[in-house]
Order: structure tokens, then C-alpha cells, then sequence
């Protein structure tokens, strides 16, 4: 039974540094819900619940990409500055035609019928 509960002992505390680490390396890009330094906090703080609670719940998987609002181009002020007045108009007219050429078709019937 002491093997069982040395050997648990050091599985955790391997455990533990893993998350520590794995937690501080990563980009803060990959971390969700609250910042990186409070995921590390609680990595230390709570030992081994802290380390599955960062694995589940906290780190974001490689290819995942974190879920924020993206700005579209029409809507972000960085883009319609960088934009002189003659091209918004121009994209004003084409989302005007497009907006049009929306309104004119029907309802999913068929304009053959």
C-alpha cells in the first residue's frame, strides 16, 4: 500500500510540474476564459484539480482558434481609414447593386415557373 501511495505521490507532483510548465509556455493566444497569469495561479494553487481544470477548460487545442468576435472590413475603422473616399464610394455602389439585386429576386420561387 506505500508503493501505491509513493508511487500516486510522484505521478502527481510529475503531473503538477507538467501543467505548471505546459501553462507558462504557452502563448497567451491559447488561453481561455481568464488570463494566463491567473491560469498559472491556479495551476499552483490547487495542485492536481488545477492542472485537469487547465487541460479541460483552460488551454485551447493547436488548431483551435480562440472564439472572438472578427471585425468585418466594412465595420473596422482601421480598415475604412486606410480606404480613400473614392474607393468607399465605390464600395458603397457595389454593396448598394448588391443590396438591389437582393431585393429584386424572389422568394425562393423558381423564376422559371
Amino acid at each position: 500500500m506505500a508503493r501505491v501511495l509513493i508511487v500516486g505521490g510522484f505521478l502527481a507532483v510529475v503531473f503538477w510540474v507538467y501543467s505548471i510548465v505546459d501553462c507558462t509556455v504557452q502563448p497567451a493566444t491559447r488561453h481561455r476564459g481568464v488570463s494566463k497569469s491567473v491560469w498559472v495561479l491556479i495551476v499552483i494553487l490547487l495542485p492536481v484539480i488545477g492542472g485537469v481544470l487547465w487541460f479541460t477548460l483552460g488551454r485551447l487545442a493547436a488548431g483551435q482558434v480562440p472564439t472572438a468576435y472578427v471585425v468585418p472590413p466594412d465595420d473596422d475603422p482601421q480598415v475604412l481609414r486606410r480606404m480613400h473616399n473614392a474607393e468607399q464610394d465605390a464600395r458603397i455602389r457595389e454593396l448598394e447593386a448588391e443590396l438591389a439585386r437582393l431585393d429584386d429576386d424572389s422568394d425562393g420561387a423558381d423564376p422559371r415557373s
